[in-house]
């Protein structure tokens, strides 16, 4: 199993169109066979967060306000790979796409594939 990690920034007052492009993913990761575990968005105004303090000082930072991040994993790359191919031709993949054409929700993307560890 391995994990895929796209972390997105988030275009200045797209949130709700990226919100809503994501949830066309999650479908679309569970339908060709990967577990999604969700899309991560940033906080708004009135919701209640922790500020971000470390544990190690001088080398911590705050992040970015407009970072999004996807989490998603494939029990194999011969599935994944499937998921690529067959999700290409999938009208639910294209609709995503085309949406986010229309509304340029995020304006980058870095993506990393990891392998999880667990207790």
């Amino acid at each position: 199993m391995f994990t895929c990690l796209i972390r997105y920034e988030i275009a200045p007052g797209k949130l709700d169109a990226f919100r809503e492009y994501a949830r066309a993913w999650m479908a679309l990761i569970r339908k060709y066979g990967g577990t999604h575990h969700g899309y991560f968005v940033p906080g708004e105004a009135d919701d209640a967060l922790p500020r971000a303090g470390f544990s190690f000082p001088g080398i911590g930072k705050e992040g970015p306000a407009n970072i999004g991040v996807a989490l998603f994993s494939f029990p194999n790359v011969e599935t994944y790979e499937r998921y690529k191919r067959d999700a290409a031709e999938d009208e639910g993949c294209k609709a995503a796409t085309a949406r986010f054409d229309a509304t340029q929700c995020f304006t980058s993307y870095e993506r990393n594939f990891l392998i999880p560890m667990f207790e």
